[in-house]
């Protein structure tokens, strides 16, 4: 059986940016209908790589083809005219705009009789809500064309991307870090919506640190180390090991060693919680729970069951309805975040962007969000440029930030390197009781994952109290010693990690009513 035909090729690619050389001579296909994964850690270049096919960067040197002809890609719309399309790890979406809306925003046809006269844009809504529709029908995407992109499931969203993708034409689809926001279940069903479009003749680039996803949705794998491309491989002749060899250059711990905890006073004491969401609606109704110190107290469940809204009144981030948080004996319900950090709270948001950094900030200053008025780092209301330094510098090596320099802006980092800064910053940070972690390794790769996952196991044997937030339940299971299970605003049960089963806990978070067991606790 002949191969099918390349449609994609990058030869040579090489781009570099200040103190960093992020592709070096990177030579990459794809061909027709199949799924070409491009696996490798936070930094090794494969967003770099993928906005150079999307016309967002401009390499320095190299050339790219498509269908075997040389392209010259100067913008997104050079790109999009010769069919690749990409949907970005963070979504490019107007929230109050209709999926309609967003879909059409940048394609609008123009309407003039004569090109002297003034531009004349017909919106022509319709139309392309049924092109939506046919769209949802023809892939099985199940998108409402007149739903407002705010109030949808972030899987939905992700929908909404690929079909406004496909509505521009594209035969070429790049996905960076697709399922890095979606639960279990939304990535399953993104994975049938790309088995189908493969089938209809659509090429997909599949980014991804995920090896088990990889593995289960790859034709070829491709792996990317500091710049340059390491090996290329198949799922059938590979494994997860080595898989993350490969990426790291070194032998990878996938399972989390840890002793058995030895839980001591309670640090955390949660009662009778009630709190709204942001549509005033009852999001956590009537929760009861306690951390101790020196153990890790998981929270399972399907997201947007009431886990950010908890996280959140935890935090001082919102308004607790009734109920109390008690945290080392001081009652902080309804106190403001400031108070709960110098009591101890370390934090590491569900969202790094909106509540873990501040994106125009350098590393450094990130670094201190929530010491810089103490000492070292201030001094009689003056900041400490010198222990500002030392101090970044110091994280960014522990915690193997990758930048030129600690005076970056948070905001020119990668995904995974945001979450570093913030993960640093909090698990650093002297005096900590408790921590408070909500999806701490979402968009790291599977060496970061492993330094991360130690810190946690770090802390708790030092005596602190973790209550981990995580819609990964292979890091639920592996991490915590205690799990709650969290369904409709409500803990349902709680068991011990080693007397349950993936089986269980998925049934429970689905809705089933646990059985009256011994391990529960």
């Amino acid at each position: 059986m002949s191969e099918k035909p390349i449609v994609l090729e990058a030869r040579g690619i090489t781009k570099r940016f200040p103190g960093v050389l992020a592709n070096d001579h990177v030579d990459f296909d794809l061909r027709q209908g199949e799924v070409h994964a491009l696996l490798g850690e936070n930094g090794a270049g494969k967003s770099t790589l993928m906005n150079i096919l999307y016309g967002l960067y401009t390499a320095d040197s190299g050339e790219i083809l498509v269908n075997g002809k040389p392209l010259t890609l100067n913008s997104p719309r050079d790109a999009i005219e010769h069919g690749i399309g990409m949907v970005h790890q963070h979504f490019m979406l107007i929230p109050v705009f209709t999926v309609t809306e967003n879909i059409m925003l940048g394609a609008e046809t123009d309407h003039r009789p004569h090109k002297s006269e003034a531009p004349l844009v017909k919106l022509d809504r319709k139309q392309v809500s049924q092109i939506v529709r046919d769209f949802s029908h023809q892939y099985g995407l199940d998108v409402d064309p007149d739903a407002i992109v705010g109030d949808l499931p972030v899987g939905v969203q992700q929908r909404v991307e690929i079909v406004k993708a496909l509505y521009r034409k594209a035969n070429i689809l790049i996905l960076d870090e697709p399922t890095a926001v979606l639960t279990p279940q939304e990535a399953e069903e993104l994975f049938r919506i790309i088995r189908e479009l493969t089938t209809r003749g659509v090429s997909v680039i599949f980014i991804s640190h995920k090896l088990k996803e990889v593995l289960s949705i790859a034709d070829r794998i491709t792996v990317m180390r500091a710049g340059r491309v390491v090996g290329a491989t198949t799922p059938a002749e590979s494994d997860e090991h080595q898989l993350a060899a490969m990426m790291v250059g070194r032998e990878v711990i996938l399972s989390v060693e840890k002793e058995p905890a030895q839980p001591k006073e309670d640090v955390l004491v949660v009662e009778n919680l009630r709190v709204r969401d942001v549509r005033d609606l009852e999001a956590v109704r009537g929760v009861s729970f306690t951390v101790r110190a020196g153990e890790i107290l998981g929270i399972a469940g399907v997201q947007g069951n009431g886990q950010t809204e908890l996280a959140e009144a935890l935090t001082g981030l919102r308004r607790i309805e009734s109920g109390s948080v008690k945290l080392a004996g001081r009652d902080l319900t309804n106190c403001p975040p400031r108070l709960f950090t110098e009591t101890g709270l370390a934090h590491i948001p569900e969202d790094r962007q909106r509540h873990g950094l501040v994106l125009g900030y350098t590393i450094a200053d990130n670094m201190v969000l929530c010491d810089y008025y103490r000492p070292p780092f201030s001094a009689r209301g003056v900041l400490q440029t010198q222990a500002l330094d030392e101090h970044a510098r110091k994280l960014i090596q522990n915690f193997d930030v990758r930048t030129p320099s600690p005076y970056v802006a948070a905001g020119k980092l990668s995904g995974g390197n945001q979450q570093k800064v913030i993960v640093a910053r909090e698990l650093s940070r002297p005096s900590v009781r408790l921590v408070i972690a909500n999806q701490p390794t979402r968009g790291l790769d599977v060496g970061s994952i492993e330094y991360i996952h130690k810190e946690i196991v770090l802390m708790r044997d030092q005596g602190v109290a973790v209550l981990l937030i995580s819609a990964e339940l292979d890091e639920i299971m592996s991490l915590s010693d205690r799990i709650a299970v969290m369904y409709h605003g409500q803990i349902v049960t709680t068991v011990e990690a080693h007397a349950v089963t993936r089986e269980q806990l998925g049934l429970w978070m689905a809705g089933a009513k646990p059985e009256q067991t011994a391990t529960s606790v």
